[in-house]
């Protein structure tokens, strides 16, 4: 088969590769329809993951039909549609049974470790991808959602909405800012509105990317390159500073901005995967006491947004902005990789 293989930082390819196989009774092999590419690749690309090896298959995010299934697997059958979790769970291990499916004690790769796809093992941009313990790590596709839709529920949604809105502690009448309005900064914004956020600041570098987070339910946006988007920000909450705020872009600068804008008692919910250390200051950050959360996104949401989003409340089509075929997996990087220039927010990527 056709797959994209990650080759060392900065190099990749989409070449041959060996078909997937049934290792594990609790296996299925998932014949890919439809994929994607998130910020996550980006960083491995440039280095940031060091447990991702030559030679990987990247990519945790997709959308396929069943086309092989282990003996031990009963509940999924050949010709299923299915959306693939970026996270595997095993189901019965500890961290399992308390919702903590990032931290799955299950074999694959490296226990305690839910994200395997694109990681520890080969992932989902690829023409087939082995998804072992199928059963809690994939989610029928319902009649009616399409292929475009479903796969932002692979990651992005929950991994906004779990991270950004949920550790966030965002609460009824909540002021919230977003530093960063990329598709997961973008997923949180749209899903602050489940907990009753009454404003959603999103806050850019990227004029583009407000016009679009307005789309997505944000009540006001800032220019980040501004001097005073600071003052800007501060002012739409009467001086007090916001609730929640909630980092999706992962460098120093932007964690900084978030605990430079949430007010005493507040929340910095940090969603973005930094690859260089970030400076905390805690000596001004005990005495307000805020909260600071971080963390892998669990997935334990995907069915309750696949709900929603079935049901027309979440638009996650609205993500997708260019599309690909298999043959232009490299334009498909391309353009991602460039999305200021591109004006792309997820590229959708069809067999």
């Amino acid at each position: 088969m056709k797959a994209l293989v990650y080759g060392g930082p900065g190099n990749k390819s989409w070449t041959d590769v060996p078909d997937p196989r049934i290792q594990q009774p609790g296996d299925v092999i998932v014949k890919i329809d439809t994929t994607t590419i998130c910020g996550t690749d980006l960083h491995i690309l440039k280095g940031d993951v060091p447990a991702v090896e030559k030679g990987r298959i990247l990519g945790h995010e997709g959308v396929g039909t069943i086309v092989e299934t282990g003996p031990s697997v009963t509940g999924l059958n050949v010709n299923d549609r299915v959306i693939i979790s970026c996270i595997k769970s095993c189901g019965h291990c500890a961290n399992c049974k308390a919702g903590l499916y990032s931290h799955c004690l299950g074999g694959e790769g490296q226990e305690g470790t839910g994200w395997i796809f694109g990681h520890l093992i080969d992932g989902t941009q690829a023409e087939y991808v082995r998804v072992p313990y199928a059963e809690n790590s994939l989610h029928l596709l319902p009649a009616g959602v399409s292929d475009e839709q479903a796969v932002m529920l692979s990651d992005i949604l929950p991994t906004g909405f779990e991270i950004g809105v949920q550790y966030g502690r965002v609460k009824p009448g909540d002021t919230v800012a977003v530093v960063g309005a990329g598709p997961v900064g973008l997923a949180a914004i749209t899903t602050a509105g489940l907990y009753g956020a009454a404003t959603v600041v999103a806050i850019d570098l990227d004029a583009n990317r407000l016009e679009k987070a307005k789309e997505f339910g944000a009540t006001d946006t800032v220019l980040s390159g501004s001097r005073d988007w600071k003052e800007q920000v501060l002012a739409l909450t009467g001086g007090q500073g916001v609730d929640v705020a909630i980092e999706a872009v992962g460098v120093p600068a932007t964690f900084g901005m978030c605990t430079d804008i949430v007010r005493p008692g507040g929340s910095v919910a940090n969603v973005g995967v930094h690859g260089k250390p970030v400076e905390l200051h805690l000596e001004n950050l005990w005495i307000q006491n805020i909260s600071i959360s971080m963390g892998l996104v669990n997935t334990n949401t995907t069915p309750m947004l696949l709900k929603l989003v079935a049901q027309g409340k979440i638009r996650a089509e609205k993500f997708a902005t260019h599309h690909f075929g298999f043959d232009q997996f490299l334009d498909a990087y391309d353009t991602f990789s460039r999305a200021a220039e591109t004006k792309a927010l997820k590229v959708i990527i069809t067999a």
